[in-house]
């Protein structure tokens, strides 16, 4: 038994003619009647009374066009899943993202992508820069939003592609003696205690800010550790000492830390999508498309 059959059952129930059900479904007569006795003779009953005059469903052949129906019907709507999933309109798609991510670039591609596959179901799942890398090495993941470069055996497996740039702000308590300046240069950090994120969380932003740190010529004095950036601005708030963060976190807008530029600039530093290298799922290749390449920083 097979889904041709089944149709073609059904269409003779509909019909009652042999000639017009075999028409409907684009064969000739003889080989769509013997699809039916096939059929029939597969299931030992009768499923049809032919006469020279009409044909006519037997009992057996009602409770079967019946069940042949609904079979078609479940058939045509695995169909129609699997085609939605194949064209990225539909099924799951696991998004990985580090805090700063969430000030701008997150929300926005967020909304576009619901509003264009509004079938999809997106897991978010807040991580640092590391877990997100070897996660997307596991299929844990299917992208993330990231500082890169990356390191170690998931740089050998991932993809990644520069989606925002932003300069990097010194953050102060607000009744910090320096938060009263329009600007500050790095070394007049070198005193200060420092909140940070340890670098195994990422690697490549802990490099970037202490680079800016040694181009001042100091070491920073890390007092405290805090994986998220929304706990170390918290931290940097209490007192606990100051930072140096990307510019999306200044948009948390909280009134007890000052943000201040450096002077002079530090370079930029990136935001990335990841994904695995030649991963062909289709809400992967969406996800991406949403997301442009910003325009290379202009030569200093």
């Amino acid at each position: 038994m097979n889904l041709q059959q089944l149709r073609y059952a059904v269409a003779l129930a509909e019909e009652l003619n042999f000639g017009r059900a075999a028409l409907r479904e684009g064969v000739r007569q003889p080989p769509f009647s013997q699809q039916i006795a096939r059929l029939e003779e597969e299931l030992g009953v009768r499923l049809f009374e032919r006469t020279t005059r009409q044909v006519r469903l037997t009992p057996a052949g009602e409770a079967f066009v019946a069940g042949a129906r609904a079979s078609l019907a479940h058939a045509e709507q695995a169909a129609e899943s699997a085609r939605r999933v194949g064209r990225g309109e539909a099924g799951r798609l696991v998004v990985g993202f580090v805090g700063s991510a969430t000030n701008l670039t997150l929300p926005r591609v967020l909304r576009r992508f619901r509003a264009r596959h509004p079938g999809v179901q997106v897991e978010l799942r807040e991580l640092p820069t590391a877990q997100q890398a070897e996660e997307l090495r596991q299929g844990l993941l299917d992208v993330g939003l990231l500082h890169a470069p990356l390191a170690g055996p998931a740089a050998e497996v991932l993809t990644t592609r520069t989606v925002a740039r932003e300069v990097l702000l010194a953050a102060l308590p607000s009744d910090h003696p320096h938060a009263a300046r329009a600007s500050l240069p790095p070394s007049a950090l070198a005193a200060e205690p420092f909140v940070m994120f340890p670098r195994r969380y990422g690697p490549a932003l802990h490099d970037q800010i202490t680079a800016v740190a040694r181009a001042a010529g100091f070491e920073p004095r890390i007092v405290q550790e805090a994986v998220q950036m929304q706990t170390i601005v918290g931290l940097v708030a209490a007192g606990i000492g100051v930072s140096i963060v990307p510019a999306s976190v200044a948009r948390l807008r909280r009134a007890d830390v000052a943000f201040r530029p450096l002077s002079p600039a530090a370079r930029a530093v990136t935001l990335d999508l990841a994904w695995r290298t030649g991963d062909p799922n289709p809400l992967v290749r969406n996800f991406r498309s949403l997301l442009p390449t910003p325009p290379a920083p202009a030569p200093a």
